[in-house]
């Protein structure tokens, strides 16, 4: 039996209700940053701005990258830059405070350095980590808080302890994140090429809806009266038009888009022929 004493390993694990929430606007900017990268860089850092809201979450909403060289053994952070950026965000935004940092791959041994300068800034940062290569085809984004580990009243080292982490994206952006998953991509999707998928999904959708009402009506699966009211809200939401009407109402709407496609083709063309003609006369 120990004495009283004796001195104890402790590990002090965070708090249970430590969350976070980040925009794919930030996900975006992160994978942008890393595309734009110095050659000689492996990973690219930077301060995540947001706030804490009245739950406890941390909602992260902007971001920036930092400079930095990093070593086995340390890291400089070009904090001038770090700190004139936070003041341009500030004046556009007020609001927005550091909440912490991020980085593209995992955690490595700098992140320990890193983190500590971010502890300076604000109370428990947030480490948010981006697998900007999508290895597995999938976006691995996860967030952690540093916990410390003590012997005693001495500490010895900090552990980054993954917390839950919310991404929330509207149709819109999933489309657009959707389009960073794929490890090779030929090129972007045009207005048309979207659209078209845009409709395949909405049929897809239409034939899941089918195929659940005729389930439910012949009596292979059991109704779910929360699903029906659902489903009700959605059909009685719907303009109440004659096929014509909505035939002619598709396809006015499907010209007015090939007219904007068409005068931002020949908007691009006469300013890429007046690029040129400028070029020539310069030359000449």
């Amino acid at each position: 039996m120990g004495s009283s004493g004796q001195t104890v390993l402790q590990y002090v694990p965070s708090p249970a209700s430590v969350s976070a929430k980040v925009h794919p606007l930030v996900i975006f900017n992160i994978c942008d940053c890393y595309v734009r990268r110095p050659d000689q860089a492996e990973r690219v850092i930077g301060t995540l701005l947001g706030s804490v809201l009245p739950d406890g979450t941390v909602d992260i909403r902007n971001s920036y990258a930092v400079p930095h060289n990093e070593s086995s053994d340390q890291v400089a952070l070009d904090i001038d830059y770090h700190q004139n950026m936070l003041t341009s965000h500030q004046k556009v935004n007020p609001k927005e405070a550091i909440v912490g940092w991020f980085s593209t791959g995992g955690v490595i041994g700098g992140s320990a350095l890193i983190h500590e300068f971010y502890s300076r800034e604000v109370n428990n940062p947030i480490h948010l980590t981006v697998d900007t290569e999508f290895r597995t085809g999938n976006a691995s984004i996860k967030a952690f808080v540093s916990v410390g580990l003590s012997l005693g009243d001495q500490q010895l080292a900090a552990q980054f302890q993954e917390i839950p982490l919310d991404l929330r994206m509207v149709e819109a952006e999933q489309i657009g994140f959707d389009v960073l998953k794929p490890t090779i991509v030929d090129k972007l999707p045009n207005d048309l090429e979207g659209m078209e998928a845009t409709m395949e999904r909405l049929l897809a959708l239409i034939d899941d809806v089918y195929k659940y009402v005729d389930d439910v009506v012949e009596g292979r699966i059991a109704p779910d009266n929360k699903i029906g009211r659902f489903l009700s809200d959605t059909v009685a939401a719907l303009p109440k038009l004659s096929p014509n009407a909505f035939d002619k109402l598709v396809n006015d709407s499907l010209q007015d888009q090939l007219l904007l496609l068409y005068l931002s083709s020949i908007t691009r063309t006469q300013l890429s022929l007046a690029e040129k003609l400028n070029t020539a006369a310069q030359i000449l």
